[in-house]
């Protein structure tokens, strides 16, 4: 005989043919409304991860993962800590930096942060490289005085590939004339655009001889670091203290870039919650049917207690038939949430396409495509909050079950 008797009479009763067929549209209806929330939690936090990721990515590709610089004055010996560094574990690559703050004067005037790079070594720290909208960063060499803008400060300055840019420092030099600041041409060999306002806006790069040239100091500002694991950024610079001593100052993005990716990661903890919310709204309607089919099966309920069931095994029977429905509709919203999540970049240029309305103008916004990237991790935190709550919404549906009473049931029968 099948066993055990309360999940073969609960699938009895999913099978069976209701005399109410209401119920049958009240169980069809949770089905169907806990797959449209469970494929809507996914979708949503895919698209959270699909920013996340490609904000990470924008960020981190012009931003090192760890920065070792001198605390008072220049690191000149930066061979050392180059070497030092490449020896740590998780770290992939290293390069040094000058960085000047400077005033840039064209057509129009800009503040600006100048980074003097080393060509070579510049692409294993950053990604900057691959996204040069013309010229190349091996045009920054030695005494060549070339300077590569971000898009949007070229925009600002009215410059293009080729034309002069005049540099100001803010280190006054003694003259017959008085105290004036330190000024040089440059010419614009290239442009990039990183996809980011804060880097688009305000960063140029020039090699970094002629930065030390113009910071009128030897040495590099400091040495930044890219790793194999982001995450380790915090034990690496642990042990660069250890390795350089204290006279070298340490800095991990998190200390640059912690509160930003923190407030992604809360949003998207809060729209969890707010979604997790719709999926128990929707799981009312299980309590609704199962209300409505313990009603309908007293009679059935009795005859069973008359034959020795115990409240207990009532109870489980009808908690069966509540989770069949809430597993139902979970492998269905899990299902088409992860071909929507898939799909989801497609779909929406099918949709613009077909409107003619672009949701992301790349005039306006950075990230011009609606990204998606979905995590098992989620899927398994959707699956398990809906799991419990339709858990939670069988309970008192067959606690009510379990306690008819034989004799009032079958009283008009």
């Amino acid at each position: 005989m099948f066993r055990p008797l309360e999940l073969f009479i609960g699938l009895r009763y999913t099978r069976a043919k209701r005399r109410n067929q209401f119920i049958s549209f009240i169980s069809t209806v949770s089905i169907v409304c806990i797959a449209i929330s469970v494929t809507a939690l996914i979708t949503v936090m895919s698209v959270m991860n699909g920013f996340d990721s490609e904000l990470r990515a924008r960020i981190l590709g012009a931003v090192s993962h760890v920065t070792v610089s001198g605390i008072d004055e220049p690191v000149r010996d930066w061979q050392r800590a180059v070497d030092v560094a490449k020896t740590t574990p998780h770290v992939e690559g290293a390069a040094p930096y000058v960085e000047i703050q400077a005033f840039l004067q064209a057509r129009r005037s800009s503040g600006a942060i100048i980074r003097g790079v080393v060509p070579s070594l510049e692409p294993r720290v950053s990604d900057l490289d691959q996204h040069m909208v013309e010229g190349k960063m091996g045009d920054l060499t030695d005494h060549s005085w070339n300077i590569i803008l971000g898009k949007e400060l070229a925009l600002d300055l009215g410059v293009n590939v080729g034309d002069k840019v005049t540099v100001v420092v803010p280190q006054f030099t003694a003259t017959p004339m008085g105290a004036v600041p330190k000024l040089r041409n440059f010419n614009v060999s290239g442009i990039f655009e990183l996809g980011m306002q804060e880097y688009d806006s305000n960063l140029a790069l020039i090699s970094m001889p002629d930065g030390e040239r113009l910071n009128g100091q030897a040495g590099a500002t400091g040495i930044r670091l890219k790793l194999d694991d982001m995450r380790e950024a915090t034990p690496v610079a642990q042990l660069l203290v250890n390795e350089l001593g204290q006279s070298y100052r340490v800095q991990t993005w998190m200390d640059t870039h912690a509160n930003f990716f923190h407030a992604i990661d809360m949003e998207k903890t809060v729209m969890f919650i707010i979604l997790s919310l719709i999926i128990l709204v929707a799981v009312i309607n299980l309590i609704s049917m199962l209300m409505m089919l313990v009603t309908d099966k007293q009679a059935d309920i009795a005859i069973l207690r008359t034959l020795g069931s115990t409240p207990r095994s009532i109870m489980a029977m009808f908690m069966v038939q509540g989770l069949l429905v809430g597993i139902v509709g979970i492998a269905a919203g899990v299902t088409l949430g992860g071909l929507l999540s898939y799909n989801l970049p497609a779909i929406v240029k099918f949709i613009e396409h077909v409107t003619g309305h672009t949701f992301l103008a790349p005039d306006v916004y950075y990230i011009s495509e609606v990204p998606s990237q979905l995590l098992w991790s989620d899927v398994g935190w959707v699956v398990l909050v809906t799991f419990c709550f339709s858990l939670l919404a069988t309970l008192y549906p067959a606690w009510r079950a379990s306690r008819v009473q034989p004799a009032q049931a079958l009283r008009y029968e």
